[in-house]
């Protein structure tokens, strides 16, 4: 909730108290990510150097910090470009130059002696064996070992929400496993069918990658598996086929200076409410507003044909405080929660409402569509059929939804209650609460088929603080989770899906350094046995996420999303951009081991649950 508004010199800002929660986030000037993107290249070439044109050479046969004989060659030296990021990052991080430099040491000395385990290996392979690794297959392994050090590390040494006690319901996921088996089967089988075929345009493209020489069964390999994991998903939503109920439903709106829309809202709202034909009780959490927001929502309800509301003045300034007292003031079964930047479509409430007549179903969410005619909405189509109506989606087959964002989402109003409600002063409370009444053991549906029109920020201000706020919130959730991840029970969401969330946070900050780093090692030769092609710069941007951009417009029967890759992978790069920075705004503290030892003390228990 970060409307426009102006500060006391008439400039337009979009900044709130939820851009960068105070305890958890500081201030990131526009200058810090060029300054460590310029550290990183300085790094870079001089470790380069010394490892090609010094005495260094005769030590070291694979232009890298490989000290094993691996065979054949590699595209990039993955080892320098990590070591590289690591330097960069650590010295421009949030905190004292203290923490800044024990983080270095440790996320840098952790890698290196992963790094050293995995030549030692290699060593004792080729020494009982004669048989060594893959050069390429060391660096893939290298580079992931260091996307995964990374999110660990700062997941460690950043202040974070505080570890709660996360109530899991135990349930039969013994379908979604066997599914998820079969499907990477096939995947898997596709992608070794496509790597070892002897096709010229395979063979070009083995060549075309950065990470170790990564070719077409890599770039195969998710389209596939996301690709049935889809088809599965959406027969499951077909074939669900829940009975039309109309039950009241309470809708909360929370609401900070929204004059700009807030009309069109409602009125989107009352829409809906009358294609529904159930009892629709709208409630706009005017939340500390400075313009005229109650004053054009109190007209517009009761300007209203079908739907009735109200507005509560919400004086605490947060989202989740408005959230909360909406929680509060609903009287009804169902709780829908509508951002005030979204105008819902005319059939969403009558088709998300009915899947409630399974007790199973929790949570109900759809795909946001951007209005179009703004800066970034062509790349936002194709980001939301990709991430929303493809990956999403798919991971309802596999009990494996995380989250489904609170643009537009209903649950059962006792849920959101008993997990004593929307948690305040972090970033990510719509999937906070969605986790978490999934793992009450309730389904969590997204239905493609639900769409609605929610607002893109059309200046580079306001998406730099939304996507801020946005890629943040992962590590403040898996933080504040942290019990799925290290508990004993068995989750797919604890013990994949968030995991593959923070190493994919991972890779997506280092991806602007890694373009920069594929682009010195092409114009400075430093690795002549293996000389990158400028293809291979271009297949991180142009590669994987072209598939699956086509993948997903298509099978969402959005055609027109085709026009718009040319500016999707541009927004690529902006979003890894964004990440970075995003990245560097969050402190590092040693405050992590004390809250880690209030767990095991069981002195957080007494916490309020909604505070972070």
């Amino acid at each position: 909730m970060s409307a426009a508004s102006t500060d006391n010199r008439g400039e337009i800002n979009f900044v709130s108290v939820d851009s960068a929660p105070k305890r958890f986030a500081g201030h990131v000037p526009q200058w810090r990510a060029p300054a460590a993107i310029g550290l990183f290249t300085v790094v870079a070439i001089i470790q380069l150097f010394l490892i090609n044109k010094t005495p260094l050479q005769g030590f070291i046969q694979n232009h890298d910090w490989v000290f094993s004989p691996y065979t054949g060659h590699h595209a990039i030296a993955v080892r320098v470009y990590v070591i590289s990021f690591f330097v960069a990052f650590a010295a421009f991080a949030g905190g004292t130059p203290k923490m800044r430099l024990k983080f270095g040491l440790d996320i840098i000395g952790t890698f290196a002696l992963g790094c050293l385990l995995l030549d030692f290996a290699n060593i004792a392979l080729f020494a009982s064996f004669q048989v060594a690794y893959s050069l390429h297959l060391g660096e893939i392994v290298s580079g992931m070992l260091g996307f995964g050090i990374y999110s660990v590390k700062l997941l460690e040494w950043g202040l974070m929400p505080a570890r709660i006690r996360v109530e899991h319901r135990p349930m039969d996921e013994r379908s979604a496993l066997l599914r998820l088996c079969i499907t990477i089967g096939i995947a898997t089988a596709v992608a070794i069918w496509a790597s070892h075929s002897k096709w010229p345009v395979v063979d070009a493209m083995r060549q075309w990658a950065l990470l170790g020489g990564i070719g077409p069964g890599v770039f195969l390999f998710l389209p596939v598996l996301f690709g049935q994991l889809y088809l599965l998903a959406v027969m499951d939503v077909l074939m669900m086929r829940p009975p039309k109920i109309k039950p009241s439903v309470s809708i909360i709106v929370p609401a900070h200076n929204e004059k700009y829309i807030i009309e069109r809202t409602i009125h989107a709202m009352d829409m809906a409410a009358k294609h529904y034909g159930g009892e629709v009780q709208i409630l706009i959490m005017n939340n500390n507003s400075t313009d005229e927001t109650a004053e054009l929502a109190t007209k517009a309800i009761e300007n209203c044909v079908a739907a009735t509301g109200r507005v509560i003045d919400v004086p605490t300034p947060g989202k989740s405080h408005a959230l909360n007292d909406g929680l509060d003031a609903a009287n009804t079964e169902l709780l829908v929660r509508v951002d005030a930047d979204t105008l819902l479509g005319e059939d969403n409430l009558s088709r998300a409402i009915p899947y409630f007549t399974d007790p199973s179903v929790g949570v109900v969410g759809g795909v946001p569509i951007p209005p179009g005619g703004g800066l970034f909405d062509r790349a936002r189509l194709l980001e939301v059929m990709v991430k929303h109506g493809f990956y999403s989606v798919a991971m309802g087959a596999v009990k494996g939804v995380v989250g489904i964002p609170g643009m537009f989402v209903v649950y059962r109003t006792e849920h959101p209650r008993y997990l004593g409600g929307f948690v305040e002063g972090m970033n990510g409370e719509d999937t906070d609460i969605s986790l978490r009444i999934g793992e009450l053991g309730y389904k969590s549906v997204v239905d493609p088929r639900i769409r609605y029109i929610s607002e893109v920020p059309s200046a580079y201000a306001h998406m730099r603080e939304q996507r801020m706020r946005w890629f943040r919130s992962i590590y403040h959730i898996s933080s504040r989770c942290r019990d799925l991840i290290y508990s004993d029970w068995i989750s797919i969401r604890g013990k994949l899906i968030l995991p593959y969330m923070l190493v994919n946070s991972a890779r997506r900050a280092m991806l602007v350094p890694l373009l920069i780093f594929g682009m010195i090692e092409y114009f400075s030769g430093f690795n002549p046995e293996s000389p990158l092609i400028w293809q291979a710069i271009l297949a991180v941007m142009l590669g994987a996420p072209s598939i699956m951009a086509i993948f997903s417009t298509l099978l969402n029967g959005v055609p027109r999303g085709l026009y718009c890759i040319p500016e999707y992978l541009v927004f690529r790069i902006l979003r890894a951009y964004f990440t970075l920075e995003s990245m560097l705004s969050i402190s590092l503290s040693n405050e992590r081991k004390v809250q880690e030892d209030d767990y095991r003390n069981d002195v957080v228990s007494n916490r309020p649950i909604r505070v972070a």
